[in-house]
């Protein structure tokens, strides 16, 4: 029995007979995940005509730019993290050294499940410091003239467990 997916509510049709339709192309803005749903099944079933390409093309475009966003925001948390460690030493404590961890362990998985953003990595440390920058200024009472301008810490200093000193886990 060939499973059945609903394209509209109340409207049933097997993948094998779905038919390029405005219907079809209109799941996309009015129900999303069914969307999802249907362009799985005929991608499974090989049904390329019935494919709605240039949304597919898009999705699948913003998942990669996804990947980039998250170890980018990723990295701020962390630099933003580093950043106060350093400069505010009398305020260390478990959470920071928690949240520096948690922050590294997340960017070196997203980094081992995309091996290609490896080359992107230089870039997002600079745009991640930014965001660390903003973060500790929205968080700390230290001005913008006592921080530095540019990311003070190298990949391999962000990326190794034992930086900065005391962070020993």
């Amino acid at each position: 029995m060939e499973e059945l997916i609903k394209l509209e509510a109340g409207q049933e049709s097997n993948c094998v007979g779905v038919e390029v339709s405005d219907d079809n192309l209109d799941l996309y803005e009015t129900d999303f995940y069914q969307w999802t749903q249907v362009q799985a099944k005929l991608l499974s079933q090989g049904q390329w005509t019935a494919l709605d390409i240039e949304n597919l093309v898009e999705e699948i475009e913003s998942l990669g730019k996804q990947q980039k966003q998250e170890l980018r925001n990723r990295l701020g948390v962390l630099i933003g993290h580093l950043l106060k460690w350093e400069y505010q030493p009398e305020l260390r404590g478990k959470s920071w050294k928690a949240t520096i961890w948690e922050q590294r362990e997340q960017v070196l998985d997203i980094l081992q499940d995309n091996p290609s953003l490896k080359p992107y990595l230089e870039e997002a440390v600079q745009k991640g410091f930014r965001q660390g920058l903003s973060l500790v200024l929205r968080e700390t009472p230290l001005d913008f003239d006592v921080l530095p301008k540019e990311c003070p810490y190298t990949i391999a200093q962000v990326l190794d467990p034992q930086f900065p000193t005391g962070m020993g886990l």
